[in-house]
Parts: structure tokens; sequence; C-alpha cells
């Protein structure tokens, strides 16, 4: 296969230079002058006198925060599939078919063509940050597994199709970088989850791969596959791929995950890199190490806003972007796109770790907060606590779910109630332990949880029941939910979806 890694590092240089030189604020408000001239004469553009906006604030002046019901219902569901014109030019193409982690609701996101080549110019980004930090790699030299979903897209009216955000990503693989996307064919079109991890990860046994990528709980699974179809089960990844360079991957907190990745990759040189892509838009990527923070994707047809998560349901909350936001503080992020989506409110929270350039931490979802008593627990302080709990009792977790027991069931005082899968069921006294060690990192990094949680007064201690392995991708796959971009959820509101993973538990 031909190395096209020297010629991408000539590309890689040059990008390099010009974020190096970009002043992100100025870039921010390019991308949005552009994205309104361009959606002036949608519906959306008309409705809320695009024509005569000028800057950032006028913007946030005539268009209000939304969610994406708001906007599904107000634009896109009474002309879907062909929403053309509702909120951006032209026709649609695709729609990203998602859930919400907390309700398992589908929704359907668009993309436009525009929305592709954005998404394309991201993942280009990724190696360039690559190549920064790892110069002599030959990444390009081989093959590129990517665990995502499946190319041939449903057809939702002539010349419009959804599927997920990874498929659609597969269905459009540019020409440069065809040779190098695995698996192709009938492998990547195999539509059942399994016997697809299945054939495409036996196949590539054979293989020179050099790079992988999906989100972090199915790489894990499909790493531990390869080494049961190789005969070794238990080989970590980087013997079974000794020229692995680079494993990208998102979607979950990498916090419960980590020590399990550092086995798989000991002793090789392959590099790590987190991204933040939703189906929204492709946000921002790691340019520097693990847990340094992800930069954000300023003129790649995005802007981006930042509202104080406690005011978003205010009659006026504050709407940053980047010439007001502050590092250290966690906003929700609100995003308007070159797909149409206009003050879209995502659903994650972030913090920034610097401006200039900047970059954040993903610290939640707004719906994954836990927070039933006034403990106001985010997702990562909930990730955080589990990886700190299985260290503890030297165990690797492979997925887990929380949800609340109200007042009135059992405990009386209500608590929080824990489904975890390790990678080996652990004894009671291990399990106990977990418990405490869980509960005890809440509360020394919470202060309205360690309140809630002072002499079992206000909230009980977490139950922690363990998961027999297999548990969560068994579930899944009965809500048909196994593999490419599906997450597991880790905050449950809803009982009918708890009700589901305690039945599958047993």
């Amino acid at each position: 296969m031909f190395d096209a890694t020297p010629l991408f590092a000539w590309y890689a240089r040059r990008r390099l230079a010009r974020l190096s030189r970009m002043d992100p604020v100025a870039a921010q408000r390019r991308v949005l002058a552009r994205l309104v001239a361009r959606a002036q004469n949608t519906r959306f553009g008309r409705d809320h006198g695009f024509a005569g906006i000028d800057g950032v604030e006028g913007f946030q002046a005539r268009v209000p925060l939304r969610r994406f019901e708001e906007m599904w219902r107000d634009y896109w569901q009474p002309a879907f599939p062909q929403i053309g014109g509702q909120t951006w030019p032209g026709p649609i193409p695709f729609f990203a078919e998602t859930s919400g982690t907390s309700t398992g609701t589908t929704k359907y996101v668009p993309v436009s063509r525009q929305m592709v080549h954005a998404n394309r110019r991201a993942a280009m980004d990724v190696l360039c940050f690559h190549l920064a930090a790892r110069p002599e790699s030959r990444v390009l030299g081989g093959l590129g597994y990517m665990l995502g979903g499946n190319p041939e897209l449903r057809a939702l009216a002539p010349g419009i199709r959804s599927g997920d955000l990874s498929g659609i990503a597969a269905a459009n693989v540019s020409w440069w970088a065809s040779p190098y996307y695995y698996p192709q064919g009938a492998l990547a079109r195999i539509a059942d989850w399994e016997a697809k991890i299945d054939a495409a990860c036996a196949d590539s046994l054979g293989r020179d791969i050099r790079m992988v990528g999906g989100t972090a709980s199915w790489l894990l699974l499909a790493f531990d596959r390869l080494g049961e179809l190789a005969g070794r089960p238990g080989t970590p990844v980087a013997a079974l791929y000794p020229k692995l360079e680079l494993v990208v991957y998102g979607g979950v907190d990498f916090a419960p995950y980590r020590g399990r990745f550092q086995a798989h990759l000991a002793r090789s040189h392959a590099d790590l890199r987190e991204v933040y892509a939703a189906s929204e838009g492709f946000i921002a990527a790691a340019d520097r190490g693990v847990g340094e923070g992800l930069r954000l994707m300023v003129d790649n047809g995005l802007f981006f806003e930042f509202v104080p998560p406690g005011e978003l349901e205010g009659a006026a909350p504050t709407r940053h972007w980047l010439a007001t936001a502050e590092v250290g503080v966690d906003y929700a992020v609100v995003l308007s796109s070159n797909a149409g989506c206009w003050s879209h409110v995502l659903g994650d929270t972030v913090r920034f770790v610097s401006l200039d350039p900047p970059r954040l931490l993903v610290t939640g979802r707004i719906s994954t907060q836990l927070s039933a008593f006034g403990e106001h627990l985010t997702g990562a302080e909930l990730d955080r606590a589990v990886a700190a709990a299985a260290a503890a009792i030297g165990a690797a977790v492979q997925d887990f779910s929380v949800t609340a027991v109200l007042p009135g069931d059992r405990p009386a005082q209500g608590g929080h109630r824990y489904i975890v899968e390790f990678d080996r069921m652990p004894d009671a006294p291990a399990l106990a332990r977990f418990a405490q060690v869980l509960d005890g990192t809440l509360a020394a990094g919470n202060d309205d949880y360690r309140v809630h949680r002072a002499g079992d007064f206000g909230m009980a201690p977490p139950e922690v029941h363990a998961a027999p392995p297999g548990t969560f991708a068994a579930w899944m796959k009965a809500r048909g939910k196994l593999g490419g971009q599906n997450k597991v959820p880790r905050v449950i509101t809803d009982p009918d979806l708890w009700a589901s993973l305690e039945a599958e538990v047993g």
C-alpha cells in the first residue's frame, strides 16, 4: 500500500501553522457571518430577520435558544424529510439518527453536504494533531479500522437517507482516504453488529492496521473479541496490530476505561486522541495529551455559544461566546451550524481549560445530571468516582448506569442505585468496598452530595449491584442499540428503561 503519510505531513504543517496564527474570536465572527448570510432566505432566516443581523449581539437578540424538540416541531417535522429551505438552503441529503441517552427516543438531525465536508476537515485535523505529536508516524502506511455504522443508509425519500453519523461518514469517505478506510464492501454492509464485529475483526487480523477509531466502550469490546478470534484471549490489541499508530475515541467519558486502554496499549507507541463529535457537528479534538483538553473547531462551519446550565430554563439566559467565556466555568454548549441548527442546545456541558487557543473538557450532559435530592452530580463526577472505586478493588469496569431511588421506596430516605458490569464478578467484600470508595469520592468532590449524605440523613448510601459480563451489550442489543455510536446511558430517568436493565441483570 502507498504510504501517504509524507504527503499528508506537508498539509499538516500548513494547517497547524494556520491554526497557530488564528485569532479564535475573529474566526468565530466570520463563521457566524457566513452562516447567517447563507441562510437568510430560508424560512427560519426570514422569520428571524437574518438580512438585518450585524454581528454576534444582533444574532443573539433575534434568535432564541432552542432544543431539538422545538426545532423539530416548528421547522423540520412539518416538511420531513424534505426540509431543504426550512433552516438551511438546498436539499438536506442525510439525517443522523440519534437517541436521547436517558430516554432512548430517536431523533433525526439534519446533515447537509456542507456538514459532511466539515466533518471530513475535522477528521483531517485529528491526523494533523497526531503527526505534530508523533512526527515519525506512518499512520497512512496502512489501514484505519473505523468501528462504525452501516454505510447502507435507510431511504426516506428520493435522494434523502438516514443512519447513524458514523454510517453517514462511511458512506461519504473522500476519494483520497478511501484506500485507507476499513472495512469496506460486504464487511461494512453487515447489518448485525455482532456479526459485523466478528467478521471484520477476524479479517483485520491479517491486515496492516495503523489506526482504529470508535466509541471508547465499543472499542474495548472489539479489542477483547480480537484476542478471542486470534485464539489468544486477553492478548493486548497492540500485539495483534503491531503497527498500530493511532487510537481515536470519543462518545463517553474516558475515565472508567482508561485502565483497560492502557493495558491494551502497554509497550506500544500508539497515540490516543479523543474527539468530541456530535450528530450536530464535529466540535473539538485533542491536540495535546489525554486529559489536557480538546481544541474547539472554530473555523469549520460551527458557531458556538456557552450558557450557564442553571440559566437554560430562565427567561433571559446569559449567552457567552468565545469573546466572553471564562476558564474553569461549566457551560451548556449551544451550536449554530452549516446544516441548519440555530442556537441549538446540545445537552452537553463543558469547561474551558484555555481560551487562546480554546480548549475544553466535556464535563457531562444536562440530561445526565443526577440531582433527585439536590445533590447536583455531573456525568464527569460520576465517571471519575466509578473509576476510583474500580481502581480501589483492582477491577475494570465495562459499563455502568445509575438511577435515583425516591423516598418511600427502598431505602426510605431515597438514594442512588447503580448497576455496574465488571470484567469479572467481584465478591461481596469487594463490592462493598467499591460502594464505599464511590460514595467517598463523590462526597470529596461535590459539596452538595457531601451535605446530603452526611449522617445518612438526606440520602442513603449508594446501592451497587454487579452485573455479569456481557449484560450491557445484551441489553443494548435487545433495545436495537448495539454498536455504532449508541452509548450506554449513564443516568437513567425513565422508570421503564431502568426496569428493562434490571430485568436483563436478573
